[in-house]
């Protein structure tokens, strides 16, 4: 427990921009530049941010009127698969966290893909398959309607209509959508209902900021979901569409396949750091435990006092990332199909972790996963942060897996396919040092959902929301969370900071450090020690996902969203 309250530290820390959002007083230009481009938010209510302005725009409406975190969640998950096609998705699936504000305890509603029943274990061994075998059976529509059956406030219909507006009459093209447009449709320019769908003038022009983006078949799609529900995209006119494209490329998922569907609500991982509850998403994703496991073993070290950029705390985090990383490919997997080891999130096995680390040299990847070596990522997933004035949270990350997801998009119902098959281990038995798995837990099988490193976290106290966030990524996610609840838990660092602040990332295999460019450049002494303790840094800068985050000031209640600088976002607070 901190002596000091995390608000005064971060207020005798902080820049003029957090003394302006935190304590308001006095006045900033930066403050108000950086909350006019909505980078930054403060509210005693309630709290949106993600990567979409229009997104976040509708939760903010959903909250004011009436609706609680879930209700404008789900809206903004609908919303995304309009504003953000890169990632946000009806045709993919997730994890959302829910942070109750009434003393219940958090739920994690799993809605990940599942493989088709037809999959089979070594479908993937050769890596030329064509792309529809690719696409596991969605999962979003019916998670997002569990969610909202389980916490909601409005109806179904008022919060999936908004996406409907959005889709029907357009919106406003961002510069970041309209690159992420562009470079889409020249990277494909054969495909033919991608370039329909998503194209301006069919490909002769390029998107534009300020342009609009139409969707009619999308808008289509999305009022059958508002009138008739979930049900209205497993079975019927929209699960036939979906099959029929399946059958156009030699896809797997069938009716039966749709129908049988279901998410599932699952009992978080839970963790504690100094005093803090951690809260993130259990098996099928590995992230809640590799993160929780992380700081399990980084809390046996006193790192506050060795500074966040010394060489020993990057170190020391650096060995935490690489057997949390081994565990994951040791153990993790769906579990309906596996038995996960209870141990990996105790204290007692992160002390014998920590046992393990030496403080002076790095360990040897391949000698710690010895045992399932064989002889001789993604980024388009995306995250956002809910609170509202009761303090219930959501923490909701969701994916398509790749940009723009499989690229498919199924004719005439205007939404794009995932590829998340491709999250299984492909190779039975091939484990290398090039970060190929191929440990049986998350081998393919029928009705089987893949290993994922989403991670939806929520940081409380005594029952209390602090901090909500999450990330897309890839395998960097879990790593990304790490820095950031580090930063913020470890460091004291205030939001803002802790959000810009630099990231690493140790998979375990291949056994290299990344590092974004202001770790590697502005701190290039370090980075030289940590090679002289053993440690292979990649010299190439590396970008770690957008972090969209909410911080909770526990004795005002009051709210700070906080966008990633990385990408594009918008926090959006009731007034």
């Amino acid at each position: 427990m901190f002596r000091i309250s995390l608000l005064n530290r971060m207020v005798r820390r902080a820049t003029p921009v957090f003394m302006y959002l935190l304590v308001a007083i006095g006045s900033s230009t930066q403050g108000n530049d950086l909350t006019h481009q909505g980078l930054l938010a403060t509210s005693n209510r309630g709290m949106v941010v993600s990567v979409s302005r229009p997104a976040s725009d509708v939760g903010q409406q959903i909250l004011d009127a009436g609706g609680n975190a879930v209700d404008a969640a789900v809206a903004v998950g609908f919303a995304l698969s309009v504003t953000w096609p890169e990632a946000g998705n009806i045709g993919g699936g997730g994890f959302m966290l829910v942070h109750p504000s009434d003393g219940k305890p958090p739920s994690v509603i799993d809605y990940r893909e599942k493989a088709p029943g037809a999959a089979t274990v070594e479908m993937f061994a050769t890596g030329d398959e064509s792309p529809y075998l690719h696409v596991g059976v969605p999962g979003t529509v019916r998670g997002l309607k569990v969610a909202h059956q389980r916490f909601g406030r409005l109806s179904w219909e008022n919060v999936v209509r908004p996406s409907v507006d959005l889709a029907r009459d357009g919106f406003v093209v961002s510069e970041e959508l309209a690159k992420s447009l562009n470079g889409i449709i020249e990277k494909y320019p054969n495909n033919e209902e991608l370039v329909r769908v998503f194209a301006q003038d069919r490909g002769q022009r390029k998107w534009r900021s300020g342009d609009r983006l139409v969707q009619s078949d999308l808008a289509e799609t999305l009022d059958s979901i508002a009138v008739n529900g979930a049900d209205a995209f497993y079975t019927g006119k929209i699960a036939d569409a979906i099959t029929t494209e399946m059958k156009r490329g030699g896809g797997l998922i069938t009716t039966a396949d749709l129908a049988a569907y279901q998410a599932v609500e699952r009992v978080p991982v839970h963790g504690t750091y100094r005093g803090y509850d951690v809260f993130a998403s259990p098996p099928p994703s590995s992230g809640g435990t590799a993160l929780v496991q992380m700081l399990n073993t980084a809390e046996g070290f006193v790192l506050r006092r060795e500074g966040r950029w010394s060489v020993r705390t990057l170190h020391i985090m650096i060995e935490c990332m690489r057997r949390a990383y081994c565990d994951r490919a040791r153990y993790l997997g769906d579990p309906e199909f596996n038995q996960i080891p209870s141990h990996l999130v105790t204290k007692d096995y992160a002390s014998k972790l920590k046992e393990t680390i030496s403080t002076s040299q790095a360990t040897s990847s391949a000698t710690l996963g010895a045992d399932i070596l064989s002889p001789g990522d993604r980024l388009h997933t995306t995250h956002f942060s809910v609170i509202d004035q009761a303090g219930m949270a959501v923490s909701n990350t969701y994916t398509l897996e790749d940009d723009f997801g499989s690229r498919i998009v199924v004719r005439g119902a205007g939404f794009l396919l995932n590829d998340e098959m491709g999250d299984f281990n492909p190779k039975p038995g091939v484990t290398d040092a090039t970060g190929l798995i191929g440990t049986r837990p998350n081998l393919v099988a029928p009705g089987k959902r893949m290993l994922s490193s989403m991670c939806p976290v929520v940081v409380s106290q005594n029952g209390r929301v602090v901090l909500v966030t999450g990330s897309p990524g890839g395998r960097t996610i879990i790593n990304t969370l790490f820095c950031v609840v580090m930063n913020v838990l470890e460091f004291e660092m205030p939001l803002r900071e802790a959000i810009d602040a630099p990231r690493m990332h140790q998979q375990w295999m291949p056994d290299a450090v990344r590092m974004e460019a202001g770790l590697l450049n502005g701190h290039a002494l370090e980075v030289t020690k940590l090679r002289g303790m053993g440690h292979t840094v990649d010299d190439k800068p590396r970008i770690q996902g957008d972090a969209h985050s909410i911080f909770v000031e526990q004795k005002s209640g009051n709210r700070l969203g906080v966008v990633d600088p990385r990408r594009s976002g918008w926090a959006a607070g009731q007034e």
